[in-house]
């Protein structure tokens, strides 16, 4: 491809974009308002897996050793404990912490506990993290046939729901993601296509005279490239000032809440919506132009 046959192109595209005024202001309307859709929902499944992933981690394996191990026996668990596959972390809670724990939880009713005396109802235990969720009902088999272990617990009901939740989420959010956009694509499309309508007659004499399908396609590609590229840049700013809004007021309200940082999130999802605005503008633009080419 020459340097004058480029010219020509970038020349075409600009034309044509400030003469259909009006369809390319549309146009880039509706690629920004179809990628800040995409692009919200899409920040909303990053942090509902990240949320997910959380929870995960935060799945221990209680540990309650009989009332007759000794300190060594103790010893001899732990070490058992993190030479076992999947094993990530293990921490010793002596039965004063534990009773000290259950205090904290109770905050008001500690006096509850004035019965008891100076009685220790808690047995010493273990807290024990696994690298990866699969890993915990395996694990907690294996531990609970250690000697002088009476029970390892990890709420086996709780987690499989929380598994099952975590699938749901996860597999919905993946569908619903390529779902928009599908739909932002046909929506695209079908905007470019208004503008390729209007000049069919053009392009229809460019056929006639030998013009080669792709000298006909490319100015039209760049006018969609152009279109998606701009609409992107809308969607993308409208999405760093939301998110960085939201996140604000969620820090202030519900600083609990683990949501993912801005930066560097906002950095990846904007070359995203940059490189899916642009690459969607193109497609659209070469489907629209398939039909009026068919001479």
């Amino acid at each position: 491809m020459s340097y004058s046959t480029k010219e020509y192109f970038v020349k075409e595209t600009y034309k044509s974009i400030r003469r259909n005024g009006f369809m390319s202001f549309a146009s880039i309307s509706t690629v920004a308002v179809s990628l800040l859709v995409l692009g919200m929902f899409l920040l909303m499944f990053l942090n509902t897996n990240h949320l997910a992933q959380q929870l995960e981690n935060q799945i221990q394996i209680s540990v309650y050793m009989t009332d007759t191990a000794t300190t060594q026996d103790n010893m001899d668990v732990e070490q058992a404990i993190k030479k076992m596959p999947g094993v990530k972390s293990v921490k010793f809670v002596p039965k004063t912490e534990a009773i000290k724990r259950f205090k904290e939880r109770l905050g008001d009713q500690q006096q509850l506990l004035n019965s008891l005396g100076k009685e220790n109802p808690f047995p010493n235990s273990f807290d024990v993290s696994v690298d990866t969720p699969e890993h915990i009902k395996e694990v907690s088999t294996q531990i609970g046939k250690l000697p002088k272990v009476e029970t390892a617990k990890f709420g086996q009901e709780v987690v499989e729901h929380l598994f099952q939740l975590t699938k749901i989420l996860r597999f919905g959010g993946i569908v619903l993601v390529v779902f928009l956009a599908m739909a932002t694509l046909f929506i695209i499309s079908n905007t470019i296509r208004l503008t390729v309508f209007a000049r069919r007659k053009e392009v229809i004499i460019m056929r006639y005279v030998g013009a080669t399908d792709w000298f006909i396609r490319w100015p039209f590609m760049l006018e969609g490239m152009t279109l998606g590229f701009c609409g992107a840049v809308v969607a993308a700013l409208l999405i760093n000032g939301i998110y960085s809004a939201l996140l604000g007021k969620i820090h202030a309200t519900l600083a609990f809440l683990p949501m993912l940082p801005a930066t560097p999130l906002l950095y990846y999802v904007s070359v995203f919506i940059l490189i899916a605005g642009t690459g969607i503008g193109a497609l659209g633009s070469f489907i629209s132009l398939r039909k009026f080419l068919k001479v």
